[in-house]
């Protein structure tokens, strides 16, 4: 998934990223995601969701998918949670909802056709993580993807290079 990334915290971005036109970045911080309300601050906060935002994952997930209907207009967009590993601790099954939420909006956002003929990512997600965690969070990612993204889409061996 080439919209889907894991850095070690202080990696490089991935060059991809730096894609011309008006590029909305959130910067998150997983270690402020203690619990789920915490997790939607950092939502609300970091992408100015609406007032109307309902404070769930089927409302965040409605959200990141309409990023560019209602009230944050550019023509990409990058999340970067930083230490995602420490997202929501102690609670397997919000981390699954954060990170299935996550992989649905990429998918519904991976790619559009450019008048040069070029497909390019509307939303990108960076996870950075400690170095020791990296592969932990790929394989977490790899598992939430089985589970949340349609069986024609999920992610492949291929897949979890560099990347995921």
């Amino acid at each position: 998934m080439p919209w889907l990334h894991v850095v070690p915290e202080r990696g490089a971005l991935p060059v991809d990223l730096l894609l011309t036109g008006r590029t909305y970045v959130a910067r998150l911080d997983g270690r402020q995601m203690r619990d789920t309300d915490a997790v939607f601050l950092q939502f609300y906060d970091g992408l100015r969701l609406p007032d109307h935002f309902g404070w769930n994952w089927d409302a965040l997930f409605d959200c990141l998918r309409d990023l560019e209907l209602e009230w944050l207009s550019a023509d990409q967009y990058v999340v970067i949670v930083e230490a995602a590993d420490e997202a929501l601790p102690g609670d397997a099954a919000g981390r699954r909802l954060l990170f299935g939420t996550l992989l649905r909006a990429g998918q519904r956002w991976s790619s559009v056709k450019r008048p040069e003929g070029i497909d390019v990512g509307r939303l990108a997600v960076v996870l950075s993580c400690d170095a020791a965690s990296v592969a932990d969070l790929r394989q977490e990612l790899r598992k939430c993807g089985e589970e949340t993204v349609p069986a024609g889409e999920r992610i492949r061996a291929g897949d979890v290079s560099g990347r995921l």
